[in-house]
């Protein structure tokens, strides 16, 4: 019914189109012939007339005909541009011209049926008819969109007086849907300032920023540079996120190359912007042939570091891709994203817990994994205080036995995600992590399978982190909770962090410690205020941030390296090598025996336990 309404308004609007056009022929023959004899039309000859009058029903056809053609009946005039402009003026022309060489065949070997000027001032006639009528489509939206509901629009500061805003301007303007004002352009170029685009006024340069967000009412900023740099844009936002302004921008260059800048583009400045650091790159076309037709799996593949992993293993064609996770829910959205993206891929997705012997065993004999990225783990430090038992089954047993399982069944390479809070362990979790890594040592030497370790910290929007919890925290009003003013922590993307997981399994050889680069380290207080700015708010007045004290088995900061470790470097400048530490593995492979049996007990004392494999692990409370 919808559909049927829309097709009749569509008719209705051509038909008065096309007898709008027949009256504009009509208008402007007769004007064409009035101006020629001072606007005095008891001064046109009658045989001008009576040729214009003859010749009259064959240009209003010739004129609808040739409309039609230059699809000047089929353009959406509400949007109307340079291109639509063009087709007008073409097809004035050309009726122009028609019309010229109709009357003048109609009357061979008469020189002069009408005056000379009557074709060009009928073309331009024509022309100023055509054009007032479609593009005041335009100026009807243009005052409709002055006001929406009785109130005025949202004020808006665009920054970026380049292709970008100029495109992202005139979409805001046209649009019937979009409540903004753009009420000014800010720009570093001196030469685009005084100038307008689209009837928005370039006003200054970003140190004039403050001033005119309070001048001008400005509610929301708009920065429309896709192609700055992270520098660039930190800059930038380290002035906007004090305005108060909600901020969004434009993703990124290739928006504005394929021509897809636009309002629906937009999206809201997040924390990574803030960085201030240029995103890591890795070229994994050259070095991920090493799991092209290999059958890979990935524990806790619905996680999300495991469903990057499995997203970047899915794009170079692995043989087979097993995704393995005891949670269900995370993992059933993975395994349809792959399905879609990636429709030829050999995909597998098993539920199963890494601490179930036989579950492992049957796996690995059906499907014969050749590479492991295993990031099934406990990792949330608060909640592995408080169930530090729990800690050690899924963590330390999950990993011993999957460890084994590769070993019995000839897997060629092991990679385990590890953490930076292994190094001088403060909490359990770290500790637990501290003898995956033992392990993971001890193993190589005594198999065929390469095992590895990939140490890194922190992952920005991991489920767990502190930005989806800030974020939450903000939406309903605060107060944002931090444990202390001078807590520090490194930070990647997850797509960074993977990339440099996946680089790093094709540089193992076997028993490394891998130690990611992960930058300078970041207040997570100065996190906790940028996302407030950046949400619109200033912190402490319209969002409190309260200090609760660290929680247990939580460091001020992270380290990445223990003092028995030296540092090798890789062709990648980010991915360093830290040297092994020497252990007694007969007595370690005891003290697992030992440590699997005494668990199960459910002990109240396990961390004791702990501090003798791991003589560096000093919990907090101590």
């Amino acid at each position: 019914m919808k559909q049927l309404i829309q097709d009749r308004q569509l008719f209705m609007r051509r038909i008065f189109l096309m007898c709008y056009d027949m009256l504009a022929v009509f208008v402007a023959s007769m004007f064409a012939l009035i101006i020629r004899f001072d606007l005095n039309f008891y001064n046109v000859p009658t045989e001008y007339l009576n040729e214009v009058w003859r010749t009259l029903p064959y240009m209003m056809v010739i004129t609808l005909i040739i409309f039609w053609a230059l699809r000047l009946y089929s353009s959406l005039w509400s949007y109307a541009g340079a291109l639509e402009m063009m087709y007008v003026v073409s097809a004035c022309i050309l009726d122009a011209i028609v019309v010229a060489a109709l009357i003048l065949v109609r009357n061979w070997g008469d020189m002069f049926p009408v005056p000379r000027s009557f074709y060009i001032l009928y073309g331009l006639f024509l022309l100023v008819l055509i054009m007032g009528c479609r593009y005041s489509y335009r100026g009807l939206r243009a005052i409709r969109n002055m006001r929406r509901d009785g109130t005025y629009r949202r004020n808006v500061l665009v920054i970026g007086a380049g292709e970008a805003g100029n495109q992202l301007i005139k979409e805001i303007n046209n649009s019937r849907y979009v409540k903004k004002k753009v009420v000014g352009v800010i720009d570093d170029d001196k030469t685009k300032i005084g100038n307008y685009i689209h009837g928005a006024k370039v006003i200054g340069d970003r140190s004039c920023i403050r001033d005119k967000v309070l001048e001008l009412h400005v509610h929301e900023i708009i920065i429309a540079m896709p192609s700055a740099s992270p520098k660039q844009m930190k800059g930038i936002l380290d002035i906007c996120k004090e305005t108060g302004c909600e901020l969004k921008r434009l993703p990124g260059i290739y928006q504005l190359v394929n021509g897809e800048v636009g309002i629906s583009k937009l999206k809201d400045v997040d924390v990574n912007d803030l960085l201030g650091r240029e995103p890591v790159m890795v070229n994994l076309e050259s070095i991920m042939g090493y799991v092209s037709g290999k059958v890979i799996m990935v524990t806790g593949g619905g996680g999300s570091i495991g469903s990057e992993l499995c997203r970047q293993i899915a794009g170079h064609k692995p043989k087979q891709l097993i995704i393995l996770d005891i949670y269900e829910n995370t993992t059933y959205d993975i395994q349809n994203e792959l399905k879609v993206k990636f429709p030829d891929l050999d995909l597998v997705v098993l539920i199963g817990s890494v601490r179930n012997t036989n579950r492992m065993n049957w796996i690995f004999e059906t499907y014969h994994p050749e590479i492991i990225y295993h990031a099934a783990a406990h990792k949330h430090v608060p909640l592995m205080e408080e169930s530090p038992n729990e800690a050690i089954k899924n963590n330390v047993l999950g990993t011993w036995k999957i460890v084994q399982a590769a070993d019995r069944y000839h897997v060629k390479r092991f990679v385990m995600i590890s953490t930076d809070k292994a190094v001088n362990p403060t909490n359990i979790m770290g500790a637990s992590k501290r003898i995956c890594e033992m392990i993971i040592q001890t193993y190589n030497k005594r198999s065929e399978t390469e095992y590895v370790a990939v140490r890194f910290g922190n992952v920005l929007g991991s489920n767990g982190s502190v930005i989806p919890l800030f974020k939450k925290q903000i939406e309903r009003g605060g107060p944002v909770t931090v444990t202390d003013p001078n807590i520090v922590r490194y930070f990647m993307t997850i797509p960074e962090a993977v990339s440099l997981v996946l680089q790093a399994g094709a540089y193992a050889k076997g028993g490394e410690i891998f130690v990611l680069d992960m930058g300078e380290p970041v207040k997570i207080l100065d996190l906790a205020k940028n996302l407030i700015l950046l949400s619109g708010h200033k912190p402490d007045e319209d969002i409190q941030i309260v200090f609760t004290g660290l929680r247990p088995g939580e460091k001020l900061y992270e380290e990445m390296l223990m003092d028995e470790e030296g540092l090798q470097d890789t062709e990648n400048n980010l991915i360093h090598i830290g040297k092994p530490i020497e252990l007694d593995e007969g007595k370690f492979l005891e003290q697992l025996e030992e440590l699997k049996e005494y668990v199960v007990t459910e002990p109240s004392d396990i961390r004791e336990w702990v501090k003798k494999i791991v003589p560096t692990y000093q919990p907090k409370e101590e």
